[in-house]
This record gives C-alpha cells, structure tokens and sequence, in this order.
C-alpha cells in the first residue's frame, strides 16, 4: 500500500513526457529546421520585444542626424553651437508631450545634446557591429580548423589563442586606441581582432563533437573533401552557437568601446560617441547631471537588448532549452491526461507505445471497471 502512491507518480510522469512527445512530433511534423528556429524565436517575447526597441533606437540614431552628405530631419548637428537657452537645460515634457528646442539639453558650449547623443549611438553601434563582425570571423576560423583537423593544426592555433586570451582585452584595447589615429572603423576592425578568442574556443569544442557524427562518418565514406564536410556538413550544425555567442560578443563590444571612450584612448573629438560623452561631461555631474542620463541611459538599452535577442536566439537554435511544463504533472487531473494521451495515440497512429497500456489490468494505475463507477 505504500508504495501506491509512487506507483501513482511515476505512471503520471510517463503519461506526461508521452504526451509531451507526441506534442513535440505535432509540432516539428513537415517543418524545416529553419521554420523551427524561426517559430521558437518568435515565441520569445523578450527576445522579439528587444529586437523592436533596438531597431527603434537604430532608426531614431540613424535618421535623427542622419549618415554623411545627407542630413536627417532634425534641424541641429552634433557640431552646431547654437546660444544657450534655459541655462542648458532639457526642455522635453511629458504632460503635456513636448520635445522643445532642445529636448535632451545643452552641453557647456551649447552644443544640441540630442544630435550629439544619437550620433555618439551612431558610433558605438558601428564599432560594436564592425567587432562582432571581424570577432565572428577570426574565432570561427580557428575554431573550426582546430576542431576538425586536430593534431599539429589546434596546437599551434590553440596556443597562439592562449597567447591572446591571457592579455586583458581592456588593455589591448586601450594600447590600440591610443595609437590608433586611423578612423572608427580600424577602430572596431583592431578591437575585433583581440575578442575573438573565446568564439574559437566554443566552435573548436563544437565542431570536436560534431566531425564523431555519423553523417559526418557518411559524407567521408561518399568521398566529400575536408572543405566541403566543413562548409556543407558541420558549420551549418554550428550556425546556432556562432549567432549566440556574435551577439554576446556585440554586447561586450559596446561596453568596451565605452570604457576606452572614457579613458581617452577610444573615439576621439571631434567626432564622438556614448562613452566620449560621459568622460567629456564627468566635472559637470553635480551641476548638470542630464549629461550623463542620456548617454547611460543609451548604452544600457542597447546592451540589453542585444543580450535579450541573444537569449533568444539560443533557445529557438538549441532545442534543448524547450520549456517542458512540469507544473501540468501536478495540476492536470489523471483522467485529463489519459484521454489526452489517447486523443493524440489516435490522431498519430503512428507514434511509439509507451508500454503503460498493459501495466495493470484495468488501466495504467491498477483500477477496475468497478473503481471507475464508485
């Protein structure tokens, strides 16, 4: 009798995860892999969310000051000097809604704030987007040349990474900036060489799992070359750990080009971005603190959404981060489970037996046709 009660349990639970199967068959039945991925992410609320408000402050940044020769519709440049007005303040109201003259204030000089903070998002985006980039690129390649070929090749590509993962990427960054005079983008493309360690390190372990697969086995035996069996067989099975970790990669980037900006050796004047803002404006803190707000604000949001869509992206490309409904095992009636489980059996005859049919006689928790009546 005592052990009717685990019985019980453990009979719930295997209706549960065949339910859950035939759930998941239903799901997957006559879709490609990319419709998978696809149907997961939007299913992310947070990640599709993210994504909205970054494309938000990309076209507000974008078309606020617009991009070379052509100038955006808002009527200041990030190098006009207009008069004073309100002592710099912001004159952006909520109640009643009001952009004003100046919406995100004046700088000391009376520079616009605003241009000058959606050109600095101009900047730090393109710089995170050229890193991401070029990080993406170098780690993938000696990721994927290490993992597959092993032996003399991931020795030498594995230490020259260590050579590079063991130096402060806070401190190469900051040896390039200071000497580096070139333009934002050799900004980003020398920035992206010295952050792509930790990619090469994740494609190395992914593809050492990948080349033992049987279809890798198989495309071997059909006579495919190294190259193709890189190009066609596993770097598309790596494509979901290559786009999550780009995104962290990107996110990181921002705050690095920050912290250089900061410190001098990133962005210099005149042209600027989020961090040269907030090192620029760092005396005036206690007098005017709306110089800081805005470009904080800027840098947070935009970190945060690249690492919402990167959380995203990770659960529509790893399957194994589907949400299995455990609180249904303990809330879902018996009976409930039953007939859903024979509900589905019946719509998919074709599924596998699950074996509790012939538990006991008279139902999978031992009951009789009398129990059923009482």
């Amino acid at each position: 009798m005592s052990d009717q009660p685990n019985d019980t349990i453990q009979t719930r639970q295997r209706l549960t995860d065949e339910l859950d199967s035939l759930e998941v068959a239903a799901d997957l039945k006559g879709k490609s892999q990319a419709a998978l991925v696809r149907k997961r992410f939007l299913g992310h609320t947070g990640a599709i969310v993210s994504l909205v408000v970054l494309g938000c402050v990309v076209l507000l940044a974008v078309t606020s000051v617009g991009i070379g020769p052509w100038h955006g519709w808002w009527k200041y440049s990030w190098l006009d000097t207009p008069p004073l007005q309100n002592g710099g303040k912001p004159t952006l109201s909520l109640f009643p809604l009001s952009a004003g003259e100046h919406p995100f204030g004046q700088d000391t000089v009376g520079r616009d704030y605003f241009a000058m903070t959606m050109r600095g998002t101009q900047i730090s985006l393109l710089i995170t987007l050229t890193v991401g980039i070029i990080s993406a690129v170098v780690g993938v390649v000696f990721g994927s040349l290490s993992g597959y070929f092993r032996g003399g090749v991931e020795t030498v590509l594995m230490r020259l990474t260590d050579m590079v993962i063991i130096i402060p990427v806070l401190l190469i960054g900051a040896v390039i900036g200071y000497n580096t005079n070139s333009g934002i983008l050799v900004l980003g493309f020398l920035l992206g060489l010295t952050t792509w360690t930790g990619m090469a390190r994740l494609v190395r372990g992914d593809f050492l799992s990948l080349r033992e697969r049987e279809f890798v086995d198989a495309a071997r035996l059909a006579g495919a070359s190294d190259r193709r069996i890189i190009f066609k067989h596993i770097l598309p099975n790596a494509v979901g750990v290559i786009t999550v970790n780009t995104t962290l990669l990107m996110s990181s980037a921002i705050l690095l080009e920050t912290s250089l900006s900061y410190l001098g050796m990133g962005v210099k004047a005149p042209d600027t971005s989020l961090g040269l803002l907030i090192s620029q404006n760092q005396a005036a803190f206690s007098t005017r603190p709306w110089l800081f707000w805005w470009p904080g604000l800027f840098i947070v949001l935009i970190c945060l959404c690249i690492n919402f869509v990167g959380d995203g992206l990770r659960d529509a490309f790893d399957p194994r981060q589907r949400k299995i409904r455990l609180r249904r095992m303990s809330e879902t009636p018996h009976d409930d489970v039953e007939g859903a489980l024979l509900a589905a059996a019946v719509v998919s005859p074709g599924a596998v037996r699950s074996g509790w049919e012939d538990d006991a006689p008279g139902g999978p928790l031992g009951e009789t046709p009398n129990e059923e009546h009482r």
